[in-house]
């Protein structure tokens, strides 16, 4: 018996209770994660001004250097000896320069010359050099001796700028009352748009971000904003080969190395008690973080799953969650105390959307968000740029 049906092959344009097969879901390719921001978290509290002010202190120092070139009679014997800042030592003070063996005792202070008294206690005596760091071990009182004069840090007051993002809807009104595909309601569909790529946005200036070099506050004429992690690190700008640092394979090839990542992460140790706990780079970095193991890497005959992905690192110096953003630049490793970094909305203006003035046959509003970085201690994070890519 032949088939009597119709095939929807052969109908053409001639059948119209056919409809177009179009799949009801909308595909987005575009770039919108936030791996920094879902790892730092929503922040407790809100800022309460344009300006995000926070205050800071730190402990008096225990270290300094050398500053001379020639010692008398010789750098295993000088009893005078010229630092950078004399203030930060005191009568009774036991240093050791660098990593030697000596000890010596500061028997007076000048300004920035101290005369000290060398291989302190039977210690041996080490050859001086200039810009060697001494380290204070400690300072010895005299018994019965009246207190000394009082020493103290002034607490700082450090800050940021928030900065607007926002983006227009607009949709008129028969695109709303029309059938879309994939779309219940145009306006709701713009708005989550809009968020998707303001969140980015903000991702993108929490790590890269500039403030105005004049008028930071902003003005009728000056866009106000942030300035990012990567623009407030300013101790620890680490680069290959650079200030005591190895390089990564030479000049032009500074790759990323286990040695390096590890100076670095001792950089911040030596230099401060902050807890590194976020390594943050870019793809090309995290290619050459995944292959510190591949030398080490095994597998047995009934694995069928081949894995170079490296999540934690761990060190001597901590244990770090590695994220990779694709908004960190391709030359730079971020190294974060997370419990330090707060991304605050301005009070009341956490992202939201705001509906406009209709003036004609459409609907108009506007997504809006007013954020600042806020990243205490800046000497508690690093940063390394430079590296091949």
């Amino acid at each position: 018996m032949a088939f009597t049906g119709k095939a929807t092959y052969g109908a053409g344009s001639t059948l119209p209770e056919l409809v177009e097969d179009v799949s009801d879901v909308i595909g987005i390719v575009s770039p919108f994660e936030t791996p920094l921001l879902n790892h730092i978290g929503d922040p407790k509290r809100t800022a309460q001004s344009t300006v995000h002010e926070w205050i800071e202190d730190e402990l008096l120092a225990n270290t300094d250097m050398i500053n001379q070139t020639t010692f008398s009679p010789s750098a295993t014997t000088a009893t005078v000896i010229t630092v950078d800042n004399g203030s930060k030592f005191r009568v009774g003070d036991l240093v050791r320069p660098a990593s030697s063996e000596e000890v010596f005792f500061v028997a007076a202070i000048s300004t920035n010359n101290l005369t000290v008294i060398r291989a302190y206690g039977g210690t041996t005596a080490f050859a001086l050099a200039d810009n060697m760091v001494l380290n204070i071990l400690g300072n010895a009182a005299l018994e019965g001796d009246d207190a000394p004069a009082a020493r103290f840090t002034n607490r700082t007051r450090k800050q940021n700028y928030t900065q607007i993002f926002t983006s227009t809807i607009d949709v008129s009104g028969s695109m709303q009352a029309a059938r879309a595909y994939g779309v219940d309601d145009e306006v709701d569909y713009q708005k989550q748009e809009r968020m998707r790529e303001l969140l980015r946005d903000l991702e993108n200036c929490v790590i890269n971000g500039v403030a105005p070099a004049v008028t930071q506050v902003g003005s009728s004429s000056v866009r106000r904003s942030m300035n990012g992690i990567i623009q407030l690190i300013v101790t620890n700008d680490l680069a290959p080969g650079a200030g005591g640092m190895p390089d990564g394979g030479g000049t032009g090839n500074d790759e990323l190395t286990e040695e390096l990542l590890n100076a670095a992460l001792r950089r911040v140790w030596d230099n401060s008690s902050g807890n590194i706990d976020t390594i943050v780079v870019g793809g090309a970095q995290k290619r050459k973080i995944n292959e510190f193991a591949s030398a080490s890497r095994q597998y047995v005959p009934e694995d069928t799953s081949y894995r170079d992905m490296i999540n934690v690192y761990e060190s001597d110096f901590g244990v770090y969650r590695v994220i990779m953003s694709r908004w960190v630049p391709e030359d730079a490793v971020l190294f974060l105390d997370s419990s330090r970094l707060d991304v605050l909305p301005l009070a009341g203006r956490s992202f939201h959307f705001k509906a406009l003035a209709a003036t004609g046959d459409s609907f108009k509003g506007q997504v809006i968000g007013e954020y600042t970085l806020e990243m205490k201690n800046e000497l508690a994070h690093a940063k390394l740029r430079g590296l091949a890519v």
